[in-house]
């Protein structure tokens, strides 16, 4: 059986009587066509269903109102706020957002980039700072502006939005230590690029107090369930470990209620710091300490310096750091 053709602007102009023109004039600019034809027009395209191409024009014009974001996980909730943040300013600003997943590998970002340079985006938002040299060299030659978002470099493509992994993490581990605790594993997965800042924060952190580092690490994606593999990893090889800094919260979840399985307390006898500070951190118990990232926030910076320089706007800055806080939980007392 063929496949249905869907409703073309023909479609349209036939059935309200206008010529294609007109509808092309309606679609683009309603006030451009009298408020008796507007009316057949908007009726005639809901009661057939047809769906405006807009690929035509993007391809013909030097702007396409458009804006490309790579995202590394589409299930993560961290990145959900941060495309939140991101709409907040397109919709205001009238600019359509095309997402790309990549799942974390620079290799499929490489692929995603050219895509969307082929759609003609005004500019893209990047969630990371490693790319390949491919991805480096289209950007560069599409000659549009960048936004790199979610963590800091210092050499950025062009803009960057986000904050100081590294340092946030030092400064948890570091509240760790100076409450007492002396045998605290580090709990990271996937080990991307920001799973490794935040270890090497943890690392600075222990060798400036003459502590041993204890690595808890797996390649596998970031869950709740991973909590419990991790921790059993690490009371085997540390016993006395009295604290644990994850890399995310999913994990520091799921290592505290593995410790209320096992009777241990925490923070009492194992002080628990996340990373994120997601909502549910707050509804179990303990509720969670975590260090918190504004991605709401770095998601409406990205969008609203690309959109600026889209614009011809200028920006004091190209680097922006946005900052973390500790969160008062009840995994770990100072």
């Amino acid at each position: 059986m063929d496949k249905k053709s869907r409703p073309s602007l023909k479609d349209v102009a036939d059935r309200v009587g206008v010529t294609k023109m007109t509808v092309s004039r309606f679609l683009r600019n309603p006030e451009l066509v009298s408020e008796q034809t507007r009316s057949k027009i908007s009726k005639s395209i809901e009661e057939i269903g047809y769906i405006h191409n807009r690929a035509p024009a993007m391809l013909s014009k030097s702007s396409s109102k458009s804006i490309g974001i790579l995202l590394p996980s589409l299930s993560n909730q961290v990145f959900a706020n941060f495309t939140q943040g991101i709409e907040y300013v397109t919709n205001d600003r009238g600019y359509e957002v095309l997402i790309a997943h990549y799942g974390y590998s620079d290799e499929i970002e490489e692929k995603k980039v050219a895509s969307l340079l082929s759609y003609h985006v005004d500019g893209i938002i990047l969630t990371g700072t490693s790319h390949t040299s491919k991805t480096l060299q289209m950007l560069k030659t599409a000659n549009i502006p960048v936004v790199e978002a979610m963590e800091l470099t210092d050499d950025p493509i062009d803009m960057v939005v986000g904050l100081d992994h590294e340092l946030a993490s030092y400064t948890a581990v570091k509240a760790m230590l100076d409450s007492g605790r002396n045998n605290i594993g580090y709990f990271g997965a996937r080990l991307d690029n920001r799973t490794k800042l935040r270890m090497q924060g943890y690392d600075r952190a222990m060798i400036s107090a003459g502590e041993h580092k204890y690595h808890f690490l797996t390649h596998k994606r970031s869950c709740f369930t991973l909590g419990r593999e991790l921790l059993d990893r690490a009371l085997l090889e540390c016993p006395e470990l009295d604290g644990i800094f994850c890399t995310n919260d999913d994990i520091a979840i799921g290592t505290i209620l593995a410790c209320g399985e096992r009777g241990i307390r925490v923070p009492e006898d194992i002080a628990i710091i996340g990373y994120n500070a997601l909502d549910i951190g707050q509804a179990i118990t303990p509720k969670l300490s975590s260090v918190y990232t504004p991605r709401y926030e770095i998601g409406e910076k990205s969008a609203s310096i690309l959109l600026d320089k889209i614009e011809g706007k200028s920006n004091r800055k190209n680097i922006y750091d946005l900052g973390y806080t500790i969160t008062t939980g009840e995994s770990f007392i100072k």
